[in-house]
């Protein structure tokens, strides 16, 4: 089974991680939450959950991991400025490993520089920030360009557990 880090910070979409996470572990694989500090009590911005991160971003090994899945919220913009973030993904699509991102989920993907010449989705008021950083944007349920499985809301969960249990 693979094993597969979720990327997580405070006011995450709640069931934009939840519902990954949970069928990913009912699955069979291994899943750690990796989040700017090790122990961190990270709440959902429902209020509808909380998690605490298994391991600090600047403690884990990109080649330790399967897959990333990224929640959407407004968790990617508090990690979007973390190097160590950034570096992980890089390694994780330079090693073609899948990367599933949800809603704001492709703004890591942005300012990590990995989107240029990619097709994606992501929350629809994004599209220009996408194409800004250089993918062509489609407004669908599920996108899958490659390592990259992308979707745009939570209503979109269904379609993009479904495309990432396919890869992993």
């Amino acid at each position: 089974m693979s094993k597969v880090a979720f990327l997580l910070a405070n006011d995450f979409e709640d069931s934009e991680m939840q519902v990954p996470y949970d069928e990913v572990k009912k699955a069979g694989h291994d899943v750690e939450i990796i989040g700017l500090k090790a122990g961190e009590s990270l709440k959902g911005k429902g209020g509808k959950v909380t998690y605490t991160s298994d391991k600090a971003i600047s403690e884990v090994s990109s080649s330790d991991y399967d897959a990333v899945v990224i929640p959407g919220g407004s968790s990617p913009e508090n990690l979007r400025t973390d190097a160590n973030i950034l570096k992980f993904v890089t390694e994780i699509n330079s090693a073609k490993k899948p990367i599933a991102a949800i809603c704001h989920g492709p703004q890591i993907l942005a300012s990590a520089d990995l989107l240029k010449g990619r097709t994606v989705t992501a929350y629809p008021p994004l599209k220009d920030d996408m194409v800004n950083a250089g993918a062509e944007f489609k407004d669908h349920e599920a996108v899958v360009d490659g390592n990259y499985i992308t979707s745009r809301t939570p209503e979109d969960e269904p379609a993009f557990v479904r495309e990432l249990l396919k890869v992993i």
